[in-house]
């Protein structure tokens, strides 16, 4: 699986902590992104894929952060932990036709990790003060709320993503506790003023990121 601009997104904007877990790391780009914008942080990849798991290794292993960054091959569900900071970039199309490549269909369609059961999951692994952020299509949002509610998360934050100003928002990018907070933080991000032109907004999100 290539970088992607979802996986990007949620590695610059997800609030982090002191033991931070990436739900579906694949090449292991938001756990090293969680590393390199938390110097003080234990972070840990999991993925059920085999192959995956080795790239996201070696990724890790050719990097600045290899000390601090754990790779796991592992099925999310049998995974014991506490964590402060929680994100995923999970698998969302869950009721489109299945991808004849079986990677490819286990990192973009629900196989063996619902909605429900992702939810299901972070409520045992996150601590009682700690966040859970994810990448999601926009038209998936309203699921994701209510499996969240029945889970007993609460909204903490929600933005809105747009490729260029006059777009309809693509994707949402969320984060819940267990607690409710007094205000919900949200806002609108734009990816390209024009084509090929980064607004501010993205800029400065993902400055850091860039070789200069």
């Amino acid at each position: 699986m290539k970088v992607g601009t979802d996986g990007t997104l949620l590695g610059a904007w997800a609030p982090g902590g002191k033991h931070i877990l990436d739900i579906g790391t694949g090449t292991g780009l938001v756990a090293l992104m969680m590393a390199q914008r938390y110097p003080e942080a234990e972070v840990i990849g999991v993925d059920v894929d085999h192959d995956a798991a080795v790239q996201a290794s070696e990724n890790v292993e050719r990097s600045p952060f290899a000390d601090r960054i754990t790779i796991i091959e592992s099925d999310i569900l049998h995974f014991d932990g506490q964590f402060d900071c929680i994100v995923s970039n999970p698998p969302f199309f869950e009721d489109s036709l299945l991808c004849p490549d079986p990677q490819r269909t286990k990192a973009r369609h629900a196989v063996g990790l619902t909605f429900e059961s992702l939810f299901q999951t972070v409520r045992t692994l996150l601590t009682d003060d700690g966040v859970f952020s994810l990448v999601m299509p926009f038209n998936l949002k309203h699921r994701i709320m209510e499996e969240a509610a029945l889970a007993g998360f609460f909204m903490k934050s929600e933005w809105a993503v747009k490729t260029t100003p006059r777009k309809a928002p693509k994707r949402f990018l969320l984060s819940f506790s267990r607690h409710s907070p007094e205000c919900i933080d949200t806002g609108v991000g734009i990816l390209e003023d024009a084509p090929g032109q980064r607004s501010q907004w993205y800029g400065q999100l993902t400055d850091a990121f860039y070789i200069r």
